[in-house]
């Protein structure tokens, strides 16, 4: 499987101490939450990552798969084209009582 560019954004403004605990990936730090990006090779790696977050006990506020397709379509098609060039892997709430931390 080819490389593919995500962005995960955490609440609050993560050290560049943490760097290194994300391989590879760029920490950007905006409006109070801090934003992840960088390569993933694999959806195992991917959860590799997401479990990093958890066991760091950070709250994630959202995941994107960051396509490089012409002109922001996605690669699902023009149905599902989104302006930013992106498209919501996974959107997770911190609301209590949110079930299994998947928002509907």
């Amino acid at each position: 499987m080819a490389l593919r560019n995500y962005r995960l954004l955490v609440e609050g403004g993560l050290s560049d101490k943490l760097e290194p605990a994300f391989n590879g990936m760029t920490l950007t730090r905006t409006e109070g939450n801090t934003a992840l990006t960088g390569p993933v090779r694999d959806q195992a790696e991917l959860q590799g990552v997401l479990r990093r977050v958890s066991d760091l006990g950070l709250s994630l506020l959202e995941v994107r798969a960051i396509d490089d397709g012409p002109e922001g379509v996605s690669r699902d098609g023009p149905a599902n084209a989104d302006p930013t060039g992106s498209r919501t892997s996974a959107a997770w709430s911190d609301k209590k009582g949110a079930g299994n931390g998947y928002r509907n």
